[in-house]
Protein backbone atom coordinates (compact mmCIF):
# COMPACT_ATOMS: atom_id res chain seq x y z
CA UNK A 1 0.00 0.00 0.00
CA UNK A 2 1.06 3.49 -0.72
CA UNK A 3 2.09 5.43 2.40
CA UNK A 4 -0.03 8.45 3.28
CA UNK A 5 1.61 11.74 4.30
CA UNK A 6 -1.24 12.79 6.49
CA UNK A 7 -2.01 11.62 10.01
CA UNK A 8 -4.94 9.23 10.46
CA UNK A 9 -8.10 10.95 11.60
CA UNK A 10 -7.91 9.15 14.93
CA UNK A 11 -4.51 10.65 15.62
CA UNK A 12 -4.69 14.42 16.42
CA UNK A 13 -2.14 16.66 14.75
CA UNK A 14 0.22 18.71 16.99
CA UNK A 15 -1.18 21.98 15.59
CA UNK A 16 -4.72 20.96 16.49
CA UNK A 17 -3.62 19.88 19.94
CA UNK A 18 -1.88 23.26 20.48
CA UNK A 19 -4.91 25.21 19.32
CA UNK A 20 -7.21 23.17 21.55
CA UNK A 21 -4.85 23.75 24.47
CA UNK A 22 -4.82 27.52 23.84
CA UNK A 23 -8.61 27.61 23.67
CA UNK A 24 -8.91 25.63 26.87
CA UNK A 25 -6.49 27.96 28.63
CA UNK A 26 -8.55 30.91 27.37
CA UNK A 27 -11.72 29.35 28.74
CA UNK A 28 -10.02 28.72 32.07
CA UNK A 29 -8.69 32.29 32.23
CA UNK A 30 -12.10 33.76 31.44
CA UNK A 31 -13.73 31.44 33.98
CA UNK A 32 -11.15 32.46 36.54
CA UNK A 33 -11.82 36.12 35.71
CA UNK A 34 -15.54 35.66 36.21
CA UNK A 35 -14.93 33.89 39.50
CA UNK A 36 -12.60 36.66 40.63
CA UNK A 37 -15.13 39.29 39.58
CA UNK A 38 -17.90 37.57 41.49
CA UNK A 39 -15.58 37.15 44.47
CA UNK A 40 -14.64 40.84 44.31
CA UNK A 41 -18.28 41.81 44.13
CA UNK A 42 -19.05 39.56 47.07
CA UNK A 43 -16.05 40.85 49.00
CA UNK A 44 -16.46 44.56 48.30
CA UNK A 45 -20.21 44.58 47.90
CA UNK A 46 -21.25 42.48 50.86
CA UNK A 47 -18.61 41.21 53.25
CA UNK A 48 -16.42 44.31 53.59
CA UNK A 49 -19.43 46.69 53.84
CA UNK A 50 -21.01 44.37 56.40
CA UNK A 51 -17.79 44.23 58.38
CA UNK A 52 -17.28 48.00 58.07
CA UNK A 53 -20.87 48.66 59.09
CA UNK A 54 -20.49 46.42 62.13
CA UNK A 55 -17.05 47.67 63.11
CA UNK A 56 -17.04 51.31 62.07
CA UNK A 57 -20.66 52.25 61.70
CA UNK A 58 -22.29 54.17 58.82
CA UNK A 59 -19.37 56.58 58.47
CA UNK A 60 -16.87 53.76 58.13
CA UNK A 61 -19.08 52.09 55.53
CA UNK A 62 -19.27 55.33 53.53
CA UNK A 63 -15.48 55.65 53.68
CA UNK A 64 -14.87 52.09 52.45
CA UNK A 65 -17.32 52.53 49.56
CA UNK A 66 -15.67 55.76 48.51
CA UNK A 67 -12.23 54.11 48.51
CA UNK A 68 -13.52 51.16 46.50
CA UNK A 69 -15.15 53.46 43.96
CA UNK A 70 -11.96 55.46 43.57
CA UNK A 71 -9.89 52.32 43.03
CA UNK A 72 -12.38 51.08 40.43
CA UNK A 73 -12.30 54.38 38.51
CA UNK A 74 -8.50 54.47 38.52
CA UNK A 75 -8.28 50.92 37.21
CA UNK A 76 -10.62 51.49 34.24
CA UNK A 77 -8.06 53.08 31.84
CA UNK A 78 -5.63 50.23 32.39
CA UNK A 79 -8.34 47.64 31.87
CA UNK A 80 -9.46 49.27 28.60
CA UNK A 81 -5.88 49.65 27.37
CA UNK A 82 -5.17 46.02 28.13
CA UNK A 83 -8.27 44.89 26.29
CA UNK A 84 -7.46 46.93 23.21
CA UNK A 85 -3.88 45.72 23.22
CA UNK A 86 -5.02 42.08 23.35
CA UNK A 87 -7.32 42.51 20.33
CA UNK A 88 -4.97 44.59 18.16
CA UNK A 89 -2.87 43.03 15.44
CA UNK A 90 0.88 43.54 15.29
CA UNK A 91 1.85 46.72 13.55
CA UNK A 92 4.50 46.67 10.80
CA UNK A 93 7.87 48.18 11.44
CA UNK A 94 7.67 51.98 11.56
CA UNK A 95 8.44 53.75 8.33
CA UNK A 96 9.76 57.29 8.26
CA UNK A 97 7.03 59.64 7.15
CA UNK A 98 7.63 62.16 4.39
CA UNK A 99 5.63 65.06 2.98
CA UNK A 100 4.80 65.29 -0.67
CA UNK A 101 3.09 68.11 -2.49
CA UNK A 102 -0.08 67.07 -4.28
CA UNK A 103 -2.53 68.93 -6.43
CA UNK A 104 -6.13 69.38 -5.41
CA UNK A 105 -8.39 71.90 -7.16
CA UNK A 106 -5.37 73.87 -8.26
CA UNK A 107 -4.23 74.67 -4.73
CA UNK A 108 -1.17 73.47 -2.88
CA UNK A 109 -1.77 70.64 -0.42
CA UNK A 110 0.37 68.55 1.91
CA UNK A 111 -0.10 64.78 2.26
CA UNK A 112 1.66 62.06 4.29
CA UNK A 113 3.49 59.28 2.46
CA UNK A 114 3.36 56.96 5.48
CA UNK A 115 1.53 56.52 8.74
CA UNK A 116 2.77 58.18 11.88
CA UNK A 117 2.60 61.87 10.93
CA UNK A 118 -0.47 64.08 10.80
CA UNK A 119 -0.17 66.83 8.19
CA UNK A 120 -2.40 69.75 7.37
CA UNK A 121 -4.58 69.58 4.29
CA UNK A 122 -3.64 73.13 3.26
CA UNK A 123 -0.37 74.77 2.41
CA UNK A 124 1.20 76.63 5.30
CA UNK A 125 2.19 79.50 3.01
CA UNK A 126 0.40 82.71 4.05
CA UNK A 127 -1.13 84.69 1.21
CA UNK A 128 -3.05 87.97 1.15
CA UNK A 129 -6.80 87.85 0.77
CA UNK A 130 -8.21 88.83 -2.61
CA UNK A 131 -9.77 92.01 -1.23
CA UNK A 132 -6.43 93.33 0.04
CA UNK A 133 -4.41 95.19 -2.59
CA UNK A 134 -0.83 96.37 -2.11
CA UNK A 135 0.13 100.02 -1.68
CA UNK A 136 1.88 101.00 -4.91
CA UNK A 137 4.70 103.53 -5.12
CA UNK A 138 4.45 105.65 -8.25
CA UNK A 139 7.35 107.68 -9.65
CA UNK A 140 6.27 110.96 -11.23
CA UNK A 141 7.32 111.30 -14.86
CA UNK A 142 7.57 114.33 -17.09
CA UNK A 143 4.21 115.93 -17.89
CA UNK A 144 2.48 114.00 -15.08
CA UNK A 145 -0.24 115.74 -13.12
CA UNK A 146 -2.12 114.68 -10.03
CA UNK A 147 -5.37 114.31 -11.98
CA UNK A 148 -3.74 112.20 -14.71
CA UNK A 149 -2.08 109.92 -12.15
CA UNK A 150 -5.36 109.46 -10.27
CA UNK A 151 -7.10 108.51 -13.50
CA UNK A 152 -4.41 106.09 -14.68
CA UNK A 153 -4.24 104.40 -11.27
CA UNK A 154 -8.05 104.31 -10.94
CA UNK A 155 -8.19 106.08 -7.59
CA UNK A 156 -10.07 109.11 -6.35
CA UNK A 157 -8.21 112.40 -6.72
CA UNK A 158 -8.84 113.43 -3.10
CA UNK A 159 -7.74 109.99 -1.84
CA UNK A 160 -4.49 110.28 -3.80
CA UNK A 161 -3.87 113.81 -2.53
CA UNK A 162 -4.54 112.84 1.12
CA UNK A 163 -2.22 109.83 0.91
CA UNK A 164 0.63 112.10 -0.13
CA UNK A 165 -0.08 115.13 2.04
CA UNK A 166 -1.19 117.32 -0.89
CA UNK A 167 -3.77 119.87 0.20
CA UNK A 168 -4.09 122.18 -2.82
CA UNK A 169 -4.97 121.45 -6.41
CA UNK A 170 -2.25 123.67 -7.84
CA UNK A 171 0.60 121.86 -6.07
CA UNK A 172 3.30 121.08 -8.63
CA UNK A 173 4.84 117.62 -8.88
CA UNK A 174 8.55 117.08 -9.46
CA UNK A 175 9.92 114.55 -11.91
CA UNK A 176 11.16 111.55 -9.91
CA UNK A 177 8.94 112.34 -6.94
CA UNK A 178 7.40 109.22 -5.35
CA UNK A 179 3.68 109.08 -4.65
CA UNK A 180 1.81 106.45 -2.63
CA UNK A 181 -1.19 105.03 -4.51
CA UNK A 182 -4.05 103.98 -2.19
CA UNK A 183 -5.19 100.37 -2.71
CA UNK A 184 -8.80 101.48 -3.14
CA UNK A 185 -11.43 104.01 -2.10
CA UNK A 186 -10.32 105.25 1.29
CA UNK A 187 -7.48 106.79 3.27
CA UNK A 188 -3.84 105.82 3.64
CA UNK A 189 -3.03 106.90 7.17
CA UNK A 190 0.14 106.87 9.24
CA UNK A 191 -0.60 106.01 12.87
CA UNK A 192 0.45 108.72 15.33
CA UNK A 193 1.26 108.67 19.03
CA UNK A 194 -1.92 108.56 21.09
CA UNK A 195 -4.05 107.15 18.26
CA UNK A 196 -6.49 104.39 19.00
CA UNK A 197 -8.57 102.38 16.59
CA UNK A 198 -11.67 104.12 17.91
CA UNK A 199 -10.27 107.63 17.38
CA UNK A 200 -9.05 106.84 13.87
CA UNK A 201 -12.42 105.29 12.99
CA UNK A 202 -14.16 108.41 14.29
CA UNK A 203 -11.79 110.65 12.33
CA UNK A 204 -12.66 108.95 9.04
CA UNK A 205 -16.31 108.20 9.90
CA UNK A 206 -16.10 104.40 9.65
CA UNK A 207 -16.73 101.55 12.06
CA UNK A 208 -13.70 100.33 14.07
CA UNK A 209 -14.27 96.82 12.71
CA UNK A 210 -13.53 98.11 9.20
CA UNK A 211 -10.01 99.08 10.27
CA UNK A 212 -9.54 95.88 12.28
CA UNK A 213 -10.64 93.60 9.45
CA UNK A 214 -8.73 95.16 6.55
CA UNK A 215 -5.45 95.55 8.46
CA UNK A 216 -5.78 92.15 10.22
CA UNK A 217 -5.41 93.76 13.62
CA UNK A 218 -7.23 90.91 15.35
CA UNK A 219 -4.23 88.67 14.69
CA UNK A 220 -1.45 91.23 14.15
CA UNK A 221 -2.15 94.15 16.51
CA UNK A 222 1.45 95.34 16.11
CA UNK A 223 0.43 96.82 12.74
CA UNK A 224 -1.39 99.57 14.62
CA UNK A 225 1.62 101.28 16.12
CA UNK A 226 3.11 104.77 15.74
CA UNK A 227 4.64 105.35 12.27
CA UNK A 228 2.82 102.31 10.83
CA UNK A 229 0.91 102.85 7.58
CA UNK A 230 -2.66 101.51 7.56
CA UNK A 231 -5.52 101.74 5.09
CA UNK A 232 -9.04 102.79 6.07
CA UNK A 233 -11.51 101.53 3.45
CA UNK A 234 -14.39 103.89 2.66
CA UNK A 235 -12.86 106.71 4.69
CA UNK A 236 -14.24 110.22 4.43
CA UNK A 237 -11.05 112.08 3.48
CA UNK A 238 -10.82 115.88 3.55
CA UNK A 239 -11.33 117.45 0.14
CA UNK A 240 -8.32 118.98 -1.51
CA UNK A 241 -8.47 122.77 -1.77
CA UNK A 242 -9.31 123.74 -5.31
CA UNK A 243 -7.96 126.82 -7.03
CA UNK A 244 -10.15 129.73 -6.07
CA UNK A 245 -12.83 130.64 -8.57
CA UNK A 246 -12.79 134.33 -9.38
CA UNK A 247 -14.97 136.21 -11.82
CA UNK A 248 -16.17 139.68 -12.65
CA UNK A 249 -19.28 140.87 -14.52
CA UNK A 250 -18.80 141.06 -18.26
CA UNK A 251 -17.62 144.60 -19.10
CA UNK A 252 -19.73 146.85 -21.30
CA UNK A 253 -18.87 147.00 -24.98
CA UNK A 254 -17.23 150.39 -24.58
CA UNK A 255 -14.83 149.02 -21.97
CA UNK A 256 -13.47 146.25 -24.20
CA UNK A 257 -10.61 146.68 -26.68
CA UNK A 258 -11.48 146.35 -30.36
CA UNK A 259 -10.82 143.12 -32.12
CA UNK A 260 -7.60 142.86 -34.12
CA UNK A 261 -8.79 140.25 -36.63
CA UNK A 262 -9.42 136.51 -36.70
CA UNK A 263 -8.71 134.58 -33.55
CA UNK A 264 -5.21 133.15 -33.28
CA UNK A 265 -4.40 129.67 -32.02
CA UNK A 266 -3.68 129.65 -28.27
CA UNK A 267 -0.67 127.33 -28.72
CA UNK A 268 1.39 125.85 -31.54
CA UNK A 269 0.46 122.19 -31.19
CA UNK A 270 -1.42 119.24 -32.64
CA UNK A 271 -5.18 119.14 -33.06
CA UNK A 272 -6.44 116.05 -31.22
CA UNK A 273 -10.19 116.77 -31.34
CA UNK A 274 -12.32 119.23 -33.27
CA UNK A 275 -15.59 120.97 -32.49
CA UNK A 276 -18.79 118.92 -32.84
CA UNK A 277 -22.13 118.76 -31.09
CA UNK A 278 -20.73 116.51 -28.35
CA UNK A 279 -17.53 118.53 -27.92
CA UNK A 280 -17.85 122.26 -27.29
CA UNK A 281 -14.35 123.28 -28.30
CA UNK A 282 -11.10 122.33 -30.04
CA UNK A 283 -8.34 120.35 -28.30
CA UNK A 284 -4.75 121.33 -29.09
CA UNK A 285 -1.99 119.16 -27.58
CA UNK A 286 1.41 120.53 -26.63
CA UNK A 287 4.16 119.70 -24.12
CA UNK A 288 3.30 120.16 -20.48
CA UNK A 289 4.00 123.70 -19.30
CA UNK A 290 3.92 125.27 -22.77
CA UNK A 291 2.56 128.82 -22.66
CA UNK A 292 -1.09 129.42 -23.66
CA UNK A 293 -1.62 132.74 -25.46
CA UNK A 294 -4.72 134.93 -25.60
CA UNK A 295 -6.46 134.56 -28.97
CA UNK A 296 -7.25 138.29 -29.17
CA UNK A 297 -7.24 141.47 -27.14
CA UNK A 298 -9.68 141.42 -24.26
CA UNK A 299 -10.34 141.48 -20.52
CA UNK A 300 -9.95 138.48 -18.19
CA UNK A 301 -13.36 137.76 -16.66
CA UNK A 302 -12.88 134.39 -14.85
CA UNK A 303 -10.16 132.15 -13.47
CA UNK A 304 -10.12 129.06 -11.25
CA UNK A 305 -11.26 125.49 -10.98
CA UNK A 306 -14.34 124.01 -12.66
CA UNK A 307 -15.58 120.43 -12.84
CA UNK A 308 -14.20 118.33 -15.70
CA UNK A 309 -12.37 121.30 -17.25
CA UNK A 310 -9.99 121.70 -14.33
CA UNK A 311 -8.08 124.94 -13.97
CA UNK A 312 -9.25 127.44 -16.60
CA UNK A 313 -9.17 131.11 -17.64
CA UNK A 314 -11.75 133.06 -19.69
CA UNK A 315 -11.19 136.27 -21.69
CA UNK A 316 -14.01 138.53 -22.87
CA UNK A 317 -13.56 140.13 -26.29
CA UNK A 318 -15.63 142.72 -28.11
CA UNK A 319 -18.57 141.82 -30.36
CA UNK A 320 -19.86 139.37 -27.73
CA UNK A 321 -17.00 136.86 -28.12
CA UNK A 322 -15.53 135.02 -25.10
CA UNK A 323 -12.67 132.52 -25.25
CA UNK A 324 -11.89 130.03 -22.47
CA UNK A 325 -8.81 127.84 -22.01
CA UNK A 326 -9.18 124.64 -19.94
CA UNK A 327 -6.95 121.96 -18.32
CA UNK A 328 -4.19 124.46 -17.56
CA UNK A 329 -1.44 123.80 -15.05
CA UNK A 330 -1.01 127.44 -14.08
CA UNK A 331 -2.73 130.81 -14.66
CA UNK A 332 -0.71 134.01 -14.97
CA UNK A 333 -3.50 136.60 -15.04
CA UNK A 334 -6.39 137.64 -12.80
CA UNK A 335 -9.97 138.82 -13.41
CA UNK A 336 -10.26 142.45 -14.56
CA UNK A 337 -6.85 142.42 -16.18
CA UNK A 338 -6.61 143.56 -19.82
CA UNK A 339 -4.57 141.24 -22.06
CA UNK A 340 -3.21 141.55 -25.59
CA UNK A 341 -3.34 139.13 -28.48
CA UNK A 342 -0.50 136.60 -28.15
CA UNK A 343 0.14 137.36 -24.47
CA UNK A 344 0.86 134.22 -22.38
CA UNK A 345 -1.98 133.91 -19.88
CA UNK A 346 -1.64 130.27 -18.72
CA UNK A 347 0.33 127.04 -19.18
CA UNK A 348 -0.56 123.68 -20.74
CA UNK A 349 -1.54 121.17 -18.07
CA UNK A 350 -3.65 118.13 -17.26
CA UNK A 351 -6.04 119.36 -14.61
CA UNK A 352 -9.58 118.07 -14.64
CA UNK A 353 -10.53 115.09 -16.80
CA UNK A 354 -7.88 114.62 -19.46
CA UNK A 355 -5.69 111.89 -20.92
CA UNK A 356 -2.72 114.07 -21.86
CA UNK A 357 -1.35 117.62 -21.79
CA UNK A 358 -3.46 119.86 -24.00
CA UNK A 359 -5.70 122.92 -23.96
CA UNK A 360 -9.42 122.72 -24.54
CA UNK A 361 -9.97 125.96 -26.49
CA UNK A 362 -13.58 127.14 -26.38
CA UNK A 363 -15.42 130.07 -27.96
CA UNK A 364 -18.87 131.39 -27.01
CA UNK A 365 -20.81 134.15 -28.73
CA UNK A 366 -23.36 135.68 -26.42
CA UNK A 367 -23.21 132.53 -24.30
CA UNK A 368 -23.57 130.00 -27.16
CA UNK A 369 -20.65 127.65 -27.94
CA UNK A 370 -19.43 127.81 -31.55
CA UNK A 371 -16.47 126.48 -33.51
CA UNK A 372 -13.49 128.77 -32.70
CA UNK A 373 -11.75 127.83 -35.96
CA UNK A 374 -14.55 129.60 -37.86
CA UNK A 375 -13.66 132.96 -36.27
Amino acid sequence: MTAHSRYPHATPAPRLVAERLVRQIGYDVRSLGRDLSLGAVELFGHQIPAFAAAALGPRGLRFVLNVATALLVLSLPYSVAGGLGAKSTPEPAPVAASLSSVSDDGGARVATAARGLVAGSRSIVTIAAEDVRPVVQYTVAKNDSLGAIAKSQQVELDDLAFANGITEEGTSLGVGQTLLIPPGRGALYTVKEGDTIATVAQKFKVEPAVIMDYNRLYFEPEHFAPAQLIFVPGADVPAMKRAEFAAIPIPAAGQLPARTGRLSLPVNGVFTQYFWWGHTGVDVAAPYGTGIMASDDGVVVATGWVAVGGLRVCVQHSEGLQTCYYHTSAIYVSPGQTVARGQVIAAIGMTGVTTGPHVHWELKINGVAVNPLAY
